[in-house]
């Protein structure tokens, strides 16, 4: 009997064992990894600098309270905030943990301003999270099916229509969340005018701009962070998925002016910020930056998106070809998922973004030929399939 609990949709497969853009099973096979554990796999599998960084970290301390100072935590804050344009950090495990830490502080912000306002609004097919306050933020109703009685004080609207976001905001609003390209809700990119003109609204009616970079944060979308791509700053931005490059890590970071509602006492993570997490997250960070890694999300996502756009035209069930950098979707007016089953028989794994959406995330250090193989592959599973 499999003791773990079913929660999980499983592919028919059991991964052993991984090296760069590949992953071999049980069995001996090996395919394409254009999942990266969900935008996770950075580097890709068994990355050399990662795996050494790691090693020679549990060999000094795996793990230290935040009772103590961490330098490698220390180091970790002052690189994302010098990268990002915010002042502060705070460590966690997860995106969902991240997010949750965001909406705690900015009610907290307008709590210590002495305002009433507590209600974030955020956007239809947005995904933030599992936990009640993160699941009820997420503006999907099918993650909250059975958990009410669920916690008050969000409001969604549609993504891009900066009219019913203005229509939306009132006295009680504290903050917008926002992701700026929803990765789980189908790969719908937040246009870098609207991004703008909710900067500007945030702006002129004092309520803080939270932005959920966990899927889309760390150079997944051909630059450091996604916003930048809109020419904005947020007050608040959340990181996880490829921080860590494997090992679970999460991030929010602030502005000074709204960081300073945290203090001792009014929010904590056991693991969060641990010397591994740290190290593994430095060493991510250091490979983005020195390898050129950006220049490589960029070229190949054109190249990508370039054979996507030229199967389109062979597959008449596709529809359009959407995202940023590593993430990229491509719609379908059939259900994604024996395409999926078809790539994965082909040697390629790719997932869905909805039951229309075919979902890519290759590893950032994805190689040019190791694009065309997968374009091959999916070529083979249109013509099976669709």
């Amino acid at each position: 009997m499999n003791a773990v609990m079913n929660t999980y949709a499983r592919f028919p497969l059991t991964l052993v064992r991984g090296a760069g853009t590949r992953v071999w099973d049980d069995a001996g096979n090996a395919y394409l990894d254009f999942i990266s554990g969900i935008a996770v796999n950075t580097l890709g599998h068994a990355h050399p600098k990662l795996t050494a960084a790691l090693s020679a970290q549990a060999g000094t301390m795996l793990h230290c309270s935040n009772l103590f100072h961490i330098p490698a935590q220390q180091q970790l804050a002052a690189r994302l905030t010098q990268l990002s344009g915010l002042e502060r950090a705070f460590f966690c495990n997860s995106g969902a943990e991240a997010n949750e830490a965001a909406i705690k502080l900015a009610r907290k912000y307008f709590y210590d301003q002495g305002s009433t306002r507590r209600t974030i609004i955020t956007a239809h097919q947005s995904f933030h999270g599992r936990t009640l306050l993160t699941l009820t933020a997420t503006g999907q109703e099918k993650v909250k099916t059975g958990f009410d009685p669920l916690p008050p004080g969000f409001i969604h609207v549609p993504l891009n229509d900066i009219e019913a976001l203005k229509r939306s905001v009132n006295e009680h609003t504290a903050a917008i969340l926002l992701e700026p390209l929803q990765g789980e809700g189908g790969v719908n990119l937040a246009d870098a005018k609207y991004l703008q003109a909710v900067r500007r609204l945030c702006d002129e009616h004092g309520l803080l701009l939270l932005l959920d970079e966990v899927q889309t944060g760390i150079g997944r979308c051909g630059t450091m962070f996604a916003f930048e791509q809109a020419g904005i700053v947020p007050d608040i931005l959340t990181l996880a998925k490829g921080l860590g490059g494997g090992v679970p890590i999460g991030a929010m970071l602030a502005r000074e002016g709204v960081a300073t509602s945290f203090g001792p006492g009014s929010h904590g993570s056991t693991f969060g910020g641990n010397p591994l997490s740290c190290t593994a997250a430095l060493t991510v960070l250091d490979e983005i930056e020195t390898t050129a890694l950006l220049d490589n999300v960029r070229a190949r996502s054109a190249q990508l998106r370039s054979g996507l756009t030229a199967m389109a035209a062979r597959f008449p069930a596709m529809g359009d070809i959407r995202g940023q950098g590593l993430l990229i979707g491509a719609s379908l007016n059939v259900d994604v998922a024996p395409l999926i089953a078809a790539a994965r028989a082909a040697g390629l794994l790719v997932l869905a973004a909805g039951p229309q959406v075919l979902r890519l995330l290759p590893p950032l250090n994805v190689s040019e030929a190791e694009v065309d193989e997968a374009l091959q592959k999916l070529a083979t599973a249109m013509e099976n399939t669709l």
